[in-house]
């Protein structure tokens, strides 16, 4: 399907601001219109984005509850009680529970970690976590990336002897947990200033608070945890915006120069460890991996696996996570395959605008949530997979397209749900089977009334027009910069118009399929080299001489011991057939 370009004109207060910054960068005067779509104003503000310090972040005390929840763990240190770190079987859930229990046993023996089983426990706070906790004479549960509505689980933990602090950033409902804490920036009533970290992001507030209030250097080993943050933060998609940068940049050092053993080992697996790694590499390649522990088997060897300090241990975990990754690859093709022929078979019924609701008995839980990405980002329509559960009960995984609440619509049916959470973009979600054709309803209505043309239309955001004389190294080391890119700090797309074949294009690929660009910017004589993957079908025109419009990002590419400037095609329309502007 072919993508709609969008190249919007800046308003007029934000020329102001691009002429304002532009003094600080007469080299490259695209850069400050990169800088105004990032919302930036000030020089101090560019300086801050460009340059993140650990000292920007905000204070953990700032955070509603924080006082309590520290003062209930030092409680339990100081009278020795058991404490367990709990936390969700995904990769955020991991890498929290990791994170904060190698942060403990620093200072704590007495503190173990638990992971519910997909299978037998579901997502969150399980009654069966609970009795084993109360069987060990757990005193304090701190649970993470998830308890957020664990009302009636807490409260029966709570006639066991044991306290929660929880620590969660999914939305949360009106009637709150009677937990000892509740650490959530998205609490209605919470003054903490940045609202989107990572599950993995709060815990990491939480010992920040732990440090400062016991006149600990707040970065003694914390610093040394940010691999982790960096890959919750990129495989759970947040923001990559304020405080999320800060730590995911810093985090991202940490894995390119001394990642942890586990993290190591993963690296190796993947053969990025001869690499500058990405967040893309944790999305695609480290976040699934971690992942598939949880998905296929258990969750608590993700956990074992990063808080090892035995390089072999680490091996050996490393290869029984492949193998689980390597199951759950096949399962993922399989049900995508089944999940696509049912699409195909009631396109007619779809219409324009209803989302994807499709259910299938004997489906893996465990794979679902993958099958709904995949299904969003090919049909362009909010996805919901639904299969039966052990409990007797359907789970289903939903996500979404660009700026639709899919939180808001899924809440909109919540009494035809037993449980459900998540976020705008992602929601989790249980019922009764004799629901599943009112839900798919009344979904599809809610759906229908509130997206917008817009976001069922693919389409690419451009950034800026740029002539290819200003891609230089001065303009490469901005780019930098920019990193790291996510969710909200895109990869900035570029168009140049009117280009032509320098004579020496050609087709590349085993069938064909992709252009090798050697391409002329008439405007300046420039010319740049450009791989368009499966974008055969412009060829011939394109060596007749046809000028043509590109969109694309500009990338290094490392070959042998060369670096080279490349742009990378998203998009090319011939000239002579671009709409009129």
């Amino acid at each position: 399907m072919t993508s709609k370009w969008i190249y919007l004109p800046l308003t007029s207060q934000q020329k102001k601001i691009e002429e304002q910054l532009a003094v600080q960068f007469p080299e490259c005067p695209s850069i400050a219109r990169l800088l105004v779509l990032r919302g930036l104003k000030t020089a101090e503000e560019v300086r801050d984005f460009f340059y993140p310090s650990l000292s920007q972040l905000p204070d953990p005390f700032l955070m509603r509850d924080m006082k309590k929840a520290v003062e209930r763990l030092n409680q339990a240190l100081g009278a020795k009680e058991k404490v367990m770190v709990y936390g969700d079987y995904d990769v955020d859930g991991t890498t929290a529970v990791a994170l904060v229990y190698r942060y403990l046993r620093h200072f704590y023996s007495n503190v173990e970690y638990y992971i519910p089983t997909r299978d037998d426990e579901g997502y969150g706070i399980s009654v069966q976590g609970i009795d084993y906790a109360a069987s060990i004479g757990v005193k304090l549960i701190i649970v993470l990336d998830c308890g957020i509505k664990a009302v009636e689980e807490i409260a029966y933990a709570k006639s066991k002897g044991i306290d929660f602090i929880i620590c969660d950033h999914h939305v949360p409902d009106d009637e709150l947990p009677d937990a000892a804490a509740i650490l959530n920036p998205k609490l209605a009533d919470d003054k903490y200033p940045y609202k989107d970290l990572s599950g993995c992001g709060v815990g990491y507030k939480f010992m920040q608070g732990f440090a400062k209030s016991n006149g600990i250097d707040d970065m003694f080993d914390l610093e040394n945890s940010l691999d982790l943050l960096a890959v919750s933060i990129a495989a759970d998609l947040v923001p990559l915006t304020g405080e999320n940068r800060i730590l995911a940049h810093y985090g991202i050092k940490r894995l390119n120069n001394n990642p942890c053993v586990g993290l190591r080992s993963i690296l190796r697996l993947c053969r990025l460890h001869k690499k500058e790694i990405t967040i893309s590499d944790i999305i695609f390649k480290i976040g699934p991996l971690i992942n598939a522990s949880g998905r296929m088997q258990s969750g608590q060897e993700s956990v074992e696996l990063l808080v090892t300090r035995s390089s072999t241990a680490a091996y050996e975990i490393t290869k029984k996570i492949d193998r689980y990754n390597q199951s759950r690859k096949e399962l993922d093709r399989n049900i995508t395959e089944e999940a696509n022929a049912i699409i195909e078979n009631h396109r007619e019924e779809m219409g324009s605008k209803k989302p994807i609701v499709i259910y299938n008995h004997d489906w893996h839980k465990g794979i679902i949530g993958i099958v709904a990405s995949r299904l969003a980002e090919l049909y362009f329509r909010p996805s919901v997979v639904l299969t039966y559960s052990n409990d007797g009960l359907v789970t289903g995984s939903s996500r979404s397209v660009r700026g639709f609440d899919i939180y808001t619509a899924i809440k909109n049916n919540r009494d035809l749900l037993e449980n459900f959470g998540g976020h705008t973009n992602a929601v989790g979600l249980t019922l009764k089977e004799e629901n599943i054709p009112e839900f798919k309803r009344r979904l599809e209505d809610y759906v229908e009334a509130h997206i917008e043309d817009e976001q069922v239309t693919p389409s690419i955001d451009i950034d800026s027009e740029l002539c290819f004389n200003e891609i230089n190294d001065s303009f490469m080391r901005y780019m930098k910069l920019f990193n790291p890119f996510g969710p909200e700090n895109p990869k900035p797309v570029f168009i140049t118009k009117h280009c032509v074949d320098s004579g020496t294009s050609k087709l590349v690929g085993k069938k064909m399929e992709h252009i090798k660009l050697d391409v002329i910017d008439p405007s300046c004589g420039k010319m740049m080299n450009g791989i368009a993957f499966g974008m055969s079908e412009y060829y011939e025109r394109i060596k007749n001489k046809e000028p043509f419009d590109i969109i694309y990002t500009v990338e290094e590419n490392r070959h042998r011991n060369t670096v080279s400037i490349q742009l990378l095609i998203k998009g090319i329309r011939m000239s002579n057939d671009a709409p009129e502007e």
